[in-house]
């Protein structure tokens, strides 16, 4: 049924047509129109892309305790970048000649590239030497010997990003060659996207940097499995069904705590103390009687009477102070 107008609707219309003007349109609000690359490799999600990050954080900060121990020195490793980009862009950003080393992931199709910059393969090689890393050499190239020297440190690299990666399931890293040129490592096709982790490795007042790069055309395997757990509360599979405070008061447990024992105290001065000789007496405040004092931390929190337990020196806790 048409709709019927309203003797107002009609007058208005018929003043509308005698001075020549349009009804007034309702204001209709325009969206503003967003371009769209439908090339954009996101094969990976953002909550996935946040537990990448938090996966290789972890690898970082085991990584540069193991640099600390052996180049003796202050080592900061940070994760700059978590990125997804194309395989072709990756390439064309990486020099020549370059430090890389292919891998894969064994019993997966997963296949990466770790790139060190020249500078840090060489750094690392001098310091790992006895250097102290502020040679100089005329070219970039990595020589077979650097390179035996360089794959101690890329293997405990393996090590610990197998570590980090258990998080998700137990994954076994294994390094295929040395490459110093990319165009012959072709991990994938240049179109096909790949995860680009970056890190910054800063020794004193120099920073360096380290890229993996992820084939993703076979990560359908590892997504489903972050996509099945909660990202907020995911943890190496060897806690499964344990709580965190449960994981906490374990370690608590296992920390070792300096106890020191004060049997008394006296005061000396200091030509007495200089005088001193073997088989002299310094005579104590405190009597045979009285308990010893427990310390820990320079913290008075117990005494007790010291004795022998199993031929060994030992002492009994007869009483708490706090």
């Amino acid at each position: 049924m048409a709709e019927l107008l309203s003797q107002s609707e009609i007058d208005q219309l018929l003043s509308n047509v005698k001075s020549g003007t349009e009804p007034e349109k309702e204001h209709v609000f325009q969206k503003e129109v967003i371009p769209f690359d439908f090339r954009l490799p996101n094969r990976i999600s953002k909550n996935q892309l946040r537990t990448m990050r938090n996966i290789h954080e972890n690898f970082a900060e085991s990584f540069s305790s193991f640099l600390v121990s052996k180049l003796q020195s202050i080592v900061n490793i940070n994760v700059t970048s978590v990125d997804q980009i194309y395989y072709s862009e990756y390439v064309l950003s990486v020099p020549n000649p370059a430090c890389l080393f292919t891998f894969d992931i064994l019993d997966t199709d997963i296949k990466g590239i770790l790139e060190l910059s020249p500078d840090l393969a060489l750094t690392l090689v001098e310091r790992l030497l006895g250097g102290n890393g502020e040679g100089k050499k005329s070219t970039n190239f990595i020589t077979p010997i650097e390179q035996k020297i360089i794959g101690v440190v890329i293997e405990r690299i393996m090590q610990d990003m197998q570590k980090a990666w258990q998080m998700i399931d137990q994954f076994e890293f294994n390094v295929d060659r040395f490459e110093p040129d990319v165009d012959f490592a072709q991990i994938t096709s240049p179109s096909e996207s790949v995860l680009l982790i970056s890190f910054e490795i800063t020794f004193g007042d120099k920073s360096f940097l380290m890229n993996a790069c992820f084939a993703t055309y076979a990560f359908d395997t590892i997504l489903a499995k972050l996509s099945s757990q909660k990202m907020s509360s995911i943890r190496p599979t060897r806690y499964k069904g344990t709580t965190s405070q449960e994981i906490i008061s374990n370690k608590i447990y296992e920390t070792l705590i300096p106890v020191r024992i004060e049997f008394g105290s006296s005061s000396i001065t200091m030509n007495e103390l200089v005088s001193l000789e073997e088989g002299d007496i310094i005579k104590l405040k405190t009597k045979i009687s009285e308990d010893s004092i427990v310390k820990i931390e320079d913290k008075t929190l117990f005494q007790g009477r010291v004795g022998v337990s199993n031929n060994k020196k030992a002492i009994k806790i007869t009483h708490k102070t706090f």
